[in-house]
């Protein structure tokens, strides 16, 4: 296909076969030499502004907090109606149930990263337990596991899985909600 369009160009190639040459070799400095002066460019543009990069920092806002709190309340909630409506999703919801439960857990740090220093300080032992809280309800997915590999019915150990897993959520929340009073979270 190409040589159909090169054609043209074969009867002046033959006629003068250094030219063509000549042609490539004017051409192939200037990319190289680009290319050169770019990938400099970049590394000098790297070397001098790497160490000024700061890594981002979530805002310890009073509004930062109440969006964040929001969030996780949010998040609950949906894990909440998950743990209702699981058994009516193909496959059996399990999957939705550990996802809705890993983006539960992702919102707390997520709110954990907005607390002002002297708010993690007062309140270590109590984010420290909320910590430990999530922990357990972890377990309940492996607790499922086990049940269905030593024979008990996938049915009914989804079924207290996600009884389970509502009602400790639900506890969860609770004391979620008091210790976010207690140390005054997006006031």
């Amino acid at each position: 296909m190409i040589t159909h369009f090169m054609r043209p160009f074969q009867n002046f190639e033959s006629a003068n076969p250094d030219l063509r040459m000549k042609l490539i070799s004017r051409k192939l400095p200037l990319p190289l030499g680009l290319g050169l002066l770019v990938s400099l460019a970049v590394l000098w543009a790297s070397v001098i502004y790497a160490p000024a990069q700061v890594p981002f920092a979530a805002p310890t806002t009073p509004m930062a907090q109440r969006n964040a709190l929001n969030l996780v309340v949010n998040q609950v909630n949906w894990f909440q109606n998950a743990t209702r409506t699981a058994s009516s999703y193909a496959g059996g919801g399990y999957g939705l149930l550990v996802q809705q439960f890993q983006a539960v857990r992702e919102q707390y740090n997520g709110l954990k990263s907005t607390l002002t220093p002297q708010q993690l300080a007062s309140g270590a032992n109590q984010l420290a337990e909320l910590n430990s809280g999530l922990d357990i309800i972890q377990e309940a997915f492996t607790d499922y596991q086990t049940a269905v590999a030593n024979g008990q019915s996938s049915i009914t150990a989804f079924a207290n899985l996600r009884q389970v897993l509502s009602e400790a959520m639900r506890v969860w929340t609770q004391e979620f909600k008091q210790d976010c009073r207690q140390l005054r979270v997006g006031w």
